[in-house]
């Protein structure tokens, strides 16, 4: 099922709010399948599982979903609301540890309510949806900024590599890595993307190549193993990719197998750039060392793809879903609000302020 670029939202709420509405991720590129999620349960598990992935996509998911289910709690008065409430934003919040825009949305929707504790229930509940919906809106127009930023960047490059998926599968429209590819794509000379297959959860191979497919950009895809092999061709231009996570001082936690590619990129003389918007970066966390790498199921590594296992019982497994790119490997950081330069630590603070 061919779906154009402009045809759909990654992630969205229904228009009566009571359901979140996600692409099935772990369906593609084989099946098109849409969800409703209807309950903080299902909201809950597509995260988790990744059925609705990438950072912007997270928070959006889960402002949604917290909207949802909020709209179905029963309650006397404010205050049994709020506890009740915050147990499900307490929830939510254990799907996915590393990704920062999942806290920054759930903590935004508790503003909300705090905000409206003088209101009645129904009021509040209409809030919550309200700032769902404008969640959405704004991740949308956040990573069309974050092209338009990047956009320069990029310029003259016959071809870049990207890691993982950060295009508009893992964001409501756009993308953060991508954005700059495809508003080179509107303009008509996007340059050609080389597309890490990313182990161990292909999402190289079975979204950002067939995103790009959807929207006609030149798409070559490879093992994550051969990246140095072509950047010693030197057939890329620019390595650009996005991010879960991004501490004060710039490090950078984003899918696993980002900082091999980084420090090819230094090797190469390469330039290394982070897309990601300013939601990702969270200034309570000093440096890459605080930031919280979740670990995942052994057997995404030893079974998942394959009719039989592709290693031994009982063989123990490494399976970090990030790795930390540490921050002066790092050549820009392209944000919804401008290009950030090292030192970050200092770009980072006059940003923000």
């Amino acid at each position: 099922m061919a779906i154009k670029y402009g045809d759909f939202r990654t992630v969205s709420l229904n228009k009566a709010g009571t359901a979140v509405c996600i692409i099935d991720q772990t369906r593609l590129p084989n099946e098109v399948v849409w969800r409703d999620l209807t309950t903080i349960e299902e909201v809950w598990l597509a995260i988790k599982t990744l059925a609705v992935r990438g950072a912007p996509a997270i928070g959006v998911a889960a402002a949604a979903g917290l909207a949802v289910a909020a709209n179905q709690i029963q309650a006397a008065d404010f205050a049994e609301f709020y506890q009740k409430f915050c147990r499900l934003k307490a929830y939510l919040a254990t799907s996915r540890p590393t990704a920062v825009n999942l806290t920054w949305a759930l903590e935004r929707m508790k503003r909300v309510v705090l905000d409206c504790k003088q209101y009645d229930l129904l009021t509040i509940k209409a809030r919550l949806i309200a700032e769902a919906n404008a969640i959405c809106d704004e991740d949308e127009a956040c990573c069309r900024a974050i092209g338009e930023n990047g956009l320069p960047l990029i310029e003259g490059c016959r071809a870049v590599l990207t890691h993982c998926n950060a295009g508009r599968l893992a964001a409501v429209r756009y993308g953060t890595a991508l954005a700059p590819i495809y508003l080179a794509n509107e303009k008509g000379c996007a340059p050609k993307v080389y597309a890490d297959e990313t182990r161990p959860l292909l999402q190289g191979a079975r979204l950002t190549a067939w995103e790009l497919q959807q929207a006609g950009i030149e798409v070559e895809l490879l093992c994550d193993n051969m990246a140095a092999t072509l950047l010693s061709r030197r057939a890329v231009d620019a390595i650009i990719v996005g991010a879960d996570r991004i501490a004060a001082n710039g490090d950078t936690a984003n899918k696993i197998g980002t900082y091999n590619l980084a420090l090819l990129a230094r090797c190469f003389h390469i330039p290394f750039y982070v897309a990601a918007p300013c939601s990702t970066i969270d200034i309570a966390c000093a440096s890459g060392r605080d930031i919280v790498i979740e670990q995942r199921d052994p057997d995404e590594v030893t079974a998942q793809w394959y009719a039989r296992r592709m290693a031994p019982d009982g063989v123990a497994v490494f399976n970090p879903a990030f790795d930390v790119t540490p921050a002066e490997l790092i050549t820009a950081v392209i944000t919804e609000r401008g290009v950030l330069r090292p030192p970050f630590g200092e770009s980072i603070a006059a940003m923000l302020k």
